[in-house]
């Protein structure tokens, strides 16, 4: 590109020309260029470069004066920093254009209305900095981008805005941040043709899961109308995630759903003077999603497509992050941007951070929740702030280790942001802007709290939890914790597979990344008890029990879904994908629901379900349930969710075990009634495990294993039930002990069976993550693998290396005694 150009087409920019159109311009022009043959709709448009910038500055003599500005800041005081800004920017907005730069870009304007055959058409003006989409910092929303400008006098106007967008207080701030040369950046603007999504929708998109930066997944946030609205945070939007692995097969591997509630959007506005305004959304868009199943999986495919395209060009894994509109004229999917990910692909240690929370009474000291960004907790005093203009007069009004509590941040408030100890809002998304800004300040935020303005007070300490999974909690007061870190590669080398328990899959990703075998125990349970909160059948039977409270509330809670099977199967089918993707193509072993009826009661609905039953710890659970007329049709819906993950989704990994089996007959009855439901042992490859946990399990364990694939060993249930006792009583609490004699007798009878009947043999209770020596045990059996609880990694892990050195010297031993 000839660097005197002050106006290039945008299809003739690409990455090279970075220093001269900017990180947005030129990562849009290498798109048009080489993904444009692959299907993915880009926006033409033309670039007015860093030259014409720079001629328009020296054209003024404008340099010098903004440089004594900038010398005139104390980067320590707001206020400062604001009026500074404030004079470089109206310095440069009321500075005439020089007119044979102002030709150029009209020319090229109404070269692009004919082009679109349209009238002065509408156009985006997006700042483009030579400094944004870096490796290290992306300086994403540090300038101004203008939306539905339309004539050559509007165009004007916002170009020479975004010239002065280069000196936003949050991009001096930034800059300052980081030690960047204020006049050794450069400022670009693309001229873009409007996807008309005011009509339809538009949003984000990240080729990796943005808080735990787990790879093998497309995440995706969407809502109604032009796409500001979900970075300001103005609502909550849609989020979608996606699963790469199985996404070009013929699967349709979207692993997750969630309704956002969308109840503003922007559109055109009718005034000349008024390009862009908000108004409500209807009702019935709340409750529904903004977008079909398969323009996710088009939207997924596109950010793949881009990533692997990057990733080769710049010869490293380069994850990104998209901004996608739908055109209401022509229902098209186009995407408006694209920018290299900089938060988790810049991370290069192997450390596990663990926080564990001492307070016996947290659950009481809850004040809301919120998405958590980020995987910190950060203690510090309230600080609401409902607009920054009538604070910042105060001075320090905002002090350093303040935990900043608002509606919604924008761009300018990030010289506060990054003083902050935590970032509450009421509003907003994961892809937000308080939630980009807190991640790459390394500050833990909860977004999209509701009303969190109402709950905390000024000057009240709370603290801010991001270390709980994808919820953000908010504490009242101080809560005590300990943080731990380790680096993953100090951990010694063990033989033994290790597997983990994973109850909740807000969780699984962000344990993915640590050395495993795969997943011993999914517990359906908690995906039931928290993403559902109905029992199953009062889903499928409510309008027959004359129960207007609960049919009203199983109303509200559907949203979104086709009907209340649909949410149950497709709510515990999501749950099951993001544990499985997790640990994908490794094994997940996922039991089948085990509830007791006194739990299944306290189900929305259930008590017009369940008996009273004396010891429900002894009673109707797990297979008794299955084949059981009254709960049969419930039951079904549990093998349809595991159909649809493994078979729509591809998701072949899930390995599905069957808990509290009495006898062979009844094994046998439970796999008739999944055959029923589509579910049969070695179709497609399904494996079927059997919970070893009652004392007929193991007596009988050489005719149980005729009929499935292994056993996995229930340490709780099956010492309360050898031992005679209730684990739930403190009264006998006392002699509740899993490495007793008689307990760890019958481990080892089930393990030399199972290897005679070379069906595979594991244990998932909680005995080997509460006690490394009873690890130590398991190992000196040859038991095939331990399932533990993540937190338990690093002392199994060392428990199990000190073991098998112990028995490699051992046999070391033998074998020299025997050669001598």
């Amino acid at each position: 590109m000839n660097e005197t150009n002050f106006i290039v087409p945008l299809n003739q920019v690409g990455l090279e020309d970075l220093l001269w159109v900017g990180g947005k311009n030129a990562s849009l022009g290498e798109m048009i260029q080489h993904l444009s043959p692959l299907g993915i709709n880009i926006p033409g448009g033309f670039v007015i470069t860093v030259s014409a910038y720079k001629y328009f500055l020296q054209s003024n003599d404008l340099e010098p004066a903004i440089k004594n500005y900038v010398r005139e800041i104390d980067f320590d005081n707001i206020d400062s920093l604001r009026k500074g800004g404030k004079k470089i920017r109206q310095l440069i907005r009321n500075t005439r254009f020089p007119k044979e730069l102002s030709e150029l870009i009209i020319e090229a304007y109404l070269k692009l209305s004919d082009y679109y055959n349209i009238p002065d058409t509408d156009v985006a003006v997006r700042s483009s900095a030579t400094a944004e989409d870096l490796p290290d910092a992306s300086f994403a929303g540090q300038q101004e981008t203008y939306l539905n400008v339309r004539g050559p006098g509007a165009l004007i106007d916002a170009v020479r805005n975004c010239f002065a967008s280069l000196f936003t207080d949050r991009a001096i701030s930034y800059r300052e941040s980081f030690g960047y040369d204020h006049f050794q950046l450069g400022l670009s603007v693309c001229v873009q043709k409007m996807v008309r999504s005011d009509l339809a929708c538009s949003g984000v998109a990240f080729s990796l899961d943005t808080e735990s930066g787990f790879k093998d997944v497309v995440v995706i946030n969407g809502s109604y109308g032009l796409g500001e609205m979900i970075v300001q945070g103005s609502v909550s939007p849609d989020e979608f995630i996606v699963f790469k692995p199985t996404l070009n097969s013929d699967c349709t591997p979207i692993i997750e759903k969630k309704l956002g509630n969308k109840d503003v959007m922007m559109i055109y506005g009718d005034d000349p003077d008024e390009r862009v305004r908000i108004i409500p959304t209807e009702k019935n868009m709340h409750e529904k999603f903004c977008i079909p199943d398969e323009m996710i999986l088009q939207l997924a495919k596109w950010v793949v497509e881009i990533e692997n395209y990057y990733t080769r060009k710049k010869g490293y894994w380069c994850p990104m992050d998209v901004e996608w509109a739908l055109d209401g004229k022509s229902n098209q999917l186009f995407l408006v941007q694209a920018r290299p990910e900089t938060i988790h692909s810049q991370k290069k240690d192997r450390k596990l951070v663990d926080y564990h929370i001492n307070d016996p009474e947290k659950e009481q000291k809850i004040i809301a929740k919120g998405i958590a960004v980020g995987d910190e907790i950060a203690t510090g005093k309230v600080n609401i702030i409902y607009s920054l203009d009538s604070r910042v007069a105060d001075g320090n009004f905002f002090q350093e280790g303040d935990v900043l509590v608002t509606d919604m941040t924008d761009p300018d408030w990030e010289p506060i942001m990054k003083k902050a100890a935590a970032i509450i809002t009421n509003k907003g998304g994961r892809t937000c802007h308080a939630a980009i800004v807190a991640r790459e300040m390394g500050v833990p935020a909860i977004v999209g709290c509701g009303n969190a303005t109402y709950w905390l007070a000024e000057g009240q300490i709370v603290t801010a939890s991001c270390a709980e999974g994808d919820v953000g909690i908010i504490y009242n007061g101080a809560i005590d914790f300990i943080k731990s870190e380790i680096d993953l590669d100090d951990l010694p080398p063990i033989q033994t597979p290790l597997m983990f328990n994973v109850g909740s899959p807000n969780m699984a990703f962000q344990y993915a990344h640590l050395p495993n075998q795969g997943v011993g125990l999914a517990r359906e349970e908690f995906i039931i008890n928290n993403y559902i909160q109905v029992h199953p059948l009062a889903l499928l039977k409510h309008r027959s029990l004359n129960d207007g409270e609960l049919s009203s509330q199983i109303r509200k809670i559907i949203k979104g879904f086709d009907s209340e099977e649909d949410f149950f199967i497709k709510k515990l089918a999501y749950g099951i994908a993001k544990i499985a993707a997790a640990f994908y193509p490794k094994n997940v072993i996922v039991r089948f629901s085990d509830f007791k009826s006194n739990e299944y009661s306290n189900l929305m609905g259930g008590n017009h379900f369940e008996p009273v039953e004396e010891n429900p710890m002894i009673g109707w659970r797990g297979a008794s349930r299955y084949y059981a007329p009254a709960y049969k049709e419930a039951f079904g819906l549990e093998c349809k969710a595991i159909r649809k993950v493994r078979e729509e989704m591809g998701l072949t990994n899930v390995v599905m075990m069957i808990p509290f089996c009495r006898t062979v007959e009844e094994l046998l009855l439970v796999q008739a009634t999944m055959k029923e439901f589509g579910l049969e042992r070695g179709l497609n490859g399904l494996q079927i495990y059997l919970m070893a946990e009652l004392p007929s399990n193991i007596v009988m364990a050489e005719e149980f294993a005729a009929h499935i694939d292994g056993f996995s060993i229930g340490s709780n249930d099956l010492t309360q039930l050898t031992l005679g006792l209730d684990r739930d009583s403190s009264l006998v609490a006392h002699l509740y002990n899993e490495r007793n004699p008689a307990v760890k007798k019958l481990i080892r009878m089930l393990i030399r069976t199972a290897k005679d009947a070379n069906v595979k043999v594991g244990i998932c209770g909680q005995g080997p993550s509460d006690y490394p020596d009873f690890a130590q045990f398991l190992v000196e059996q040859n038991i095939d693998s331990i399932s533990v609880t993540p937190d338990s990694l690093v002392k199994t892990v060392r428990a199990i290396h000190q073991v098998e050195q112990e028995l490699f010297e051992k046999i070391k031993s033998t074998n020299v005694k025997q050669s001598m």
